[in-house]
């Protein structure tokens, strides 16, 4: 609790919020740990516990916070109508909000995974998708495969032709590889993460492969590239 980001902020409040005789809404960013201190609240006060609050109608969220008084719900989004005027908010903040405690982080972090020694400072480069999740999962890498976060930096990018098809297949094949490194060749998360479905991902790895599996591209990519191609070879023959 005590490395979490905001915490030097609002760990004076907790006396307060346990003692609170009405319901608790604690809602943040995903993985701030919304679920993790949701538990610690409903555990410490001796209540009912409610995660993901906001999936429920507005009409059954209201009946379960009736039959339920003193509960604490967690959610990935702030009370909104008739809820607002039910629960007590409590926003956890994001680690963007926060950099003085990714250090804090990564140390306890380190510490659980039995991590020893200077860790590098990429590791705590914001900003980290995930939040505290993605900064676990980058710690975790780390230690189990080497790897440091990527940096896409435009200008650092491999483009070799100012060709904007040759450029999108460039940034699309770095894209997927990167997904498919941090998810640990699951193609299920990979795709989550792409924002694609498993039949785009696959005609994704047919036309880049798959680093983490050893698979090499088997399409010949989308005809504008090949077309972009033709267009560059014609122009370095003239």
């Amino acid at each position: 609790m005590a490395c979490l980001p905001g915490s030097a902020q609002w760990r004076g409040s907790l006396e307060a919020l346990l003692r609170h005789p009405g319901p608790l809404w604690v809602y943040g960013e995903t993985g701030t740990g919304v679920s993790a201190v949701s538990a610690w609240l409903a555990a410490q006060r001796g209540t009912g516990l409610l995660d993901d609050a906001e999936r429920l109608e507005p009409a059954v969220l209201e009946s379960w916070i009736a039959a339920h008084p003193g509960a604490v719900l967690g959610s990935h989004l702030g009370p909104a109508g008739p809820v607002l005027a039910h629960c007590l908010p409590f926003r956890l903040r994001a680690l963007q909000d926060d950099p003085g405690c990714v250090p804090r982080c990564l140390a306890a972090m380190a510490a659980e995974e039995g991590i020893q020694g200077t860790l590098p400072p990429a590791l705590g480069a914001l900003p980290c998708p995930g939040n505290l999740r993605g900064l676990r999962n980058r710690l975790v890498r780390w230690k189990l495969l080497g790897q440091l976060p990527e940096d896409l930096d435009p200008d650092a990018l491999p483009l070799e032709t100012e060709d904007l098809a040759a450029n999108l297949h460039v940034l699309e094949r770095i894209l997927l590889h990167r997904a498919l490194r941090r998810s640990y060749g699951n193609r299920v998360e990979a795709a989550g993460r792409l924002g694609v479905s498993r039949r785009q991902l696959y005609l994704l790895i047919a036309r880049h492969g798959d680093p983490v599996r050893g698979e090499l591209p088997s399409s010949p990519g989308p005809k504008r590239l090949n077309k972009a191609a033709h267009v560059d070879r014609g122009s370095v023959a003239k």
